[in-house]
């Protein structure tokens, strides 16, 4: 018997094993983890297992869940290669490169035959700049795998920074002989080209690559460059809008686009441009710089200078906007502030020229200095500083709104296989008997939307209410009962007051105070949604920008904590009713308390994936974002799906 049992044991592994791989080859990821979940709980030490759901979580971008789970697996199996590799390839994209290069060393120790490592490890001191060290693997991956165009591109890339063009042109050169079809290669080869002004030969490559990828951003920005510089300004901005299709939310092309409109005078559409990058990049110094330029060719010259004003406060040594700013004031009759502006520039001019030398002083006071010019696709938009918003790495920003999980509640639901499959993980006999003595078969407590239409829980709610009119003494339940219906069509203060007399008759329950709470909460973000203000949590575009309360009047929650206090007094163990409180000490931004109560309802259910979520998002906004990503990660890994795009912001930096 003992035999047959272990027999079942290990066919379950087989097969949950086998069916995590299947989910990840058809990029499945978040359905991978559930099934190699089920795996590791059969067995904790299948190493295996801990590397596919690394995998997994690398894909959908959970980089730090990723690197835990690739460490288990090395902890339980030290001599794992691909493990080693697969952490050094997350490490390294975490900007971790020290550790990464130890773990590629660890790989290429243990199998040295390997090509990949050498490849991933190349990558990795590219990005490191440890040039000549890349190339040198490079060249070992390229012994043995002479058919990657991507391994000659990344060394000709090496070349370009070490200042070998020559060398460049011919590793882009034998990437395009070895696949013909691949546009990154055209590009690189094209962009080499742009560099040199020699922009036939570009043209040429980024009219090759569009004719391989029609859907190919990068090509289509690249010869937008090519066209602006040799004069065809109308065939530049068909390509910006065909950048512009592809990746709505590309702040390179908004910002391109808006500098071709105002050459050719089309001032009111650049404008457009420029408040969309305002909102994508609402730090960079030089959309306010350039915009109010625009506002003063069209005559919007208190525009113009709340622009400067805001270009000087984002970077206060910014000489040329104090200088444009002075120009305006003397415009529009202020001399004594256009003269205080002229002569804080010349200050800062002069303060730059004494520590730098006259040829090499710096961009920030230079009057000379264009600010006008068209960036490259490896420029920046989201910087906190001018130099930043100049000179660094592309990124794509989103606008992106992510909301705390709402309050838990006892609610009417039908049946659906999800919430129920959720809800197993938070059982309780507690519940369970509370839920049979109300008698209702569609009451559940969950945090969903109900799935009953609106016309229906109107009918739900006549019943209960002319139950209640003819009952001569009626109980506590179908008071508590009408008290949730009311609540679902939006009657708040008729469920309060309802699920007053139902507490009235049982105050010794605590769910009843947990929904009055909950009501009360609701009351309250109906009446601010009013107010065109509605109460939530919000993760901004940027997330170097904090997690922000976006109302414009503060409401008092007291009332709702009050109650839930209530209800964790008389049931101390109820993790819901935690959760549920550091929601409301969130919304209140008491965010030490609502950490507090999260980290309780974790440790009173360590299933309960929603208080990881909103721990996460307060951990964030509390600066500990690494602590944070770690929170939303086994939110993701309990089947919070959210978790992994927020997760995404994060780890696109």
């Amino acid at each position: 018997m003992l035999s047959a049992w272990c027999a079942s044991t290990q066919y379950n592994k087989e097969y949950f094993f086998w069916m995590g791989r299947q989910f990840m080859m058809n990029n499945d990821y978040q359905e991978a983890i559930r099934t190699l979940n089920v795996l590791l709980r059969f067995d904790n030490d299948a190493y295996e297992g801990y590397f596919l759901r690394g995998i997994a979580k690398y894909n959908l971008d959970d980089l730090l869940g990723a690197d835990d789970d690739f460490t288990t697996a090395i902890k339980k199996n030290p001599v794992f290669t691909n493990a080693y590799t697969y952490r050094a390839v997350t490490r390294s994209r975490l900007g971790n490169y020290d550790d990464a290069l130890k773990d590629f060393h660890e790989a290429i120790e243990l199998r040295p035959d390997l090509p990949g490592p050498y490849y991933s490890r190349g990558v990795t001191r590219l990005l490191n700049e440890q040039y000549e060290e890349a190339i040198a693997d490079f060249n070992m991956f390229l012994r043995q795998e002479k058919k990657v165009a991507d391994a000659y591109i990344n060394r000709g890339i090496c070349y370009l920074y070490l200042k070998d063009t020559l060398q460049a042109y011919e590793n882009f050169n034998t990437a395009i002989r070895t696949n013909r079809e691949d546009p990154n290669g055209y590009n690189r080869r094209g962009v080499l080209y742009m560099q040199q002004e020699r922009y036939a030969e570009a043209e040429a490559d980024f009219n090759t690559a569009i004719k391989h990828d029609s859907t190919y951003l990068l090509s289509f920005f690249n010869r937008a460059l090519v066209y602006s510089n040799t004069q065809r300004p109308m065939l530049a901005l068909s390509d910006f809008d065909r950048s512009i299709e592809l990746d709505s939310t590309n702040s390179l092309s908004y910002f391109n686009r808006a500098i071709v409109r105002t050459q050719i005078g089309d001032y009111n559409r650049a404008l457009e441009d420029y408040n969309r990058v305002s909102q994508y990049s609402p730090d960079n110094v030089l959309v306010y710089y350039n915009r109010a330029s625009v506002y003063t060719q069209i005559g919007e010259l208190e525009r113009a200078i709340e622009d400067y004003t805001h270009a000087i406060k984002l970077y206060p040594d910014f000489a040329n906007a104090y200088l444009n700013r002075s120009y305006i004031r003397m415009m529009m009759g202020d001399p004594k502030g256009a003269r205080k502006d002229h002569q804080t520039a010349e200050k800062k001019i002069a303060e730059y020229k004494s520590r730098l030398s006259d040829s090499t002083y710096s961009i920030y006071a230079d009057t000379t200095q264009k600010f006008d010019k068209l960036l490259s696709f490896d420029a920046k938009l989201s910087g906190s500083s001018f130099e930043s918003s100049a000179n660094s790495g592309s990124n794509a920003s989103q606008d992106v709104s992510m909301r705390l999980i709402p309050l838990f509640k006892f609610t009417l639901m039908k049946a659906d296989s999800a919430i129920d499959a959720r809800n197993q993980l938070y059982y309780s006999q507690r519940i369970e008997d509370f839920k049979a003595k109300v008698g209702n078969n569609l009451l559940t407590l969950a945090r969903n939307t109900s799935n009953i239409t609106p016309d229906s829980l109107v009918t739900i709610d006549k019943a209960v209410t002319e139950q209640l009119r003819n009952s001569q003494e009626a109980s506590w339940t179908t008071f508590f009962l009408r008290g949730v219906t009311q609540s679902l069509i939006k009657q708040y203060t008729n469920a309060v007051n309802t699920l007053t007399q139902a507490i009235e008759g049982n105050p010794s329950n605590p769910f009843l105070y947990l929904n009055r709470s909950t009501t009360r909460a609701e009351m309250i973000d109906f009446i601010s949604s009013i107010d065109n203000s509605y109460q939530r949590i919000t993760i901004d575009s940027d997330p170097a920008n904090r997690l922000n309360n976006r109302s414009s009047r503060q409401y008092n929650y007291d009332d709702a904590i009050e109650d839930i206090n209530k209800a964790i007094k008389l049931y101390p163990d109820f993790a819901h009713a935690y959760y549920n409180r550091a929601n409301l000490h969130t919304i209140s931004n008491q965010l030490p308390e609502a950490y507090d109560d999260y980290t309780r309802a974790i440790e009173l259910n360590p299933n309960f994936g929603e208080a990881y979520y909103n721990r996460g998002l307060v951990q964030i906004f509390m600066k500990d974002t690494r602590k944070g990503c770690l929170d939303l990660s086994k939110a993701g890994e309990l089947g919070i799906e959210n978790a992994y795009e927020v997760l995404k912001l994060y780890t696109e930096q």
